[in-house]
């Protein structure tokens, strides 16, 4: 997309529409904004060519080509070319509905979207720029399901590239995941679980943690405790076997953890299950 204009369309009688676009516009040459006191309208800015650095929320990005950013209103923010051309397109909106459905899709702090399929949204962008000369008498109408339709494209564009992120990371995971899923009565190091994937032990820790949620030991320890509550329940057996058969190899280490986690300790765990 490459445009040299910016459009403020305003019509008081659409003032009360759920989203309403109050401007719509570009540059390949985008200059040094600064807003310390935010903008008075919502915005989305399509990165299109160059870097450029924006500083918002306490933080700094570098936006790339392919990159779409997200403002709330008022937020403090500036952005400013990295490089000589750094072409941005971008587009402002309010509305009666916007805020609360703004804050419903997680839009309440400023978002830098990086995601390799984004032509549904340059394509919504590029229907609301032709409504402003093709549809001069309904455009407001036409731009306020437009804008509507563009955020649930972004939410979309958020989980799609989460879901393929966290899928690469839990294939990566699966031979560890199932190792101990299949040996958690083993002593298991996590130095074998990071050859297993053919990483070191310190990545294997990040990554396990930032795709499970936890830490690898962690989880380990749930299959563990897991184990010993079907064998308690099943009956028959006593405590110190258990915690043997469920990889524990002291039987006072394991009533500890185990009360701590369950709440009773071993012996008194299934006692006020219903039969």
């Amino acid at each position: 997309m490459e445009l040299e204009k910016n459009i403020y369309p305003y019509d008081p009688e659409l003032a009360g529409l759920p989203f309403r676009l109050t401007g719509i516009g570009g540059s390949r040459y985008q200059g040094h904004i600064d807003r310390p006191e935010g903008y008075m309208w919502h915005q989305i800015l399509f990165c299109n060519e160059g870097r450029g650095m924006l500083r918002t929320d306490g933080k700094e990005y570098e936006p790339e080509p392919g990159c779409i950013v997200f403002l709330p209103k008022k937020s403090p923010h500036e952005y400013l070319p990295l490089t000589e051309r750094w072409g941005v397109c971008w587009l402002s909106f309010d509305g009666a509905g916007c805020d609360e459905t703004l804050r419903l899709l997680g839009f309440d702090t400023p978002l830098v979207i990086r995601s390799d399929s984004r032509e549904e949204a340059e394509k919504l962008f590029q229907k609301m720029l032709d409504s402003q000369t093709t549809d001069i008498l309904y455009s407001g109408y036409t731009c306020s399901g437009l804008v509507y339709e563009l955020l649930l494209c972004m939410r979309r564009m958020i989980n799609t590239d989460e879901d393929r992120s966290r899928s690469r990371r839990m294939s990566m995971l699966h031979p560890a995941i199932t190792y101990i899923n299949e040996n958690y009565s083993q002593d298991i190091s996590m130095s074998f679980l990071a050859e297993l994937i053919g990483i070191t032990p310190q990545h294997f820790c990040r990554l396990f943690r930032s795709t499970m949620n936890m830490r690898p030991g962690d989880y380990l320890l749930a299959k563990r405790l897991e184990a010993a509550q079907r064998l308690i329940l099943d009956g028959g057996r006593p405590i110190a076997e258990i915690a043997q058969l469920c990889g524990f190899q002291d039987a006072g280490y394991f009533s500890t953890v185990f009360r701590r986690n369950m709440g009773v300790p071993p012996s008194m765990y299934g006692r006020n299950i219903p039969e």
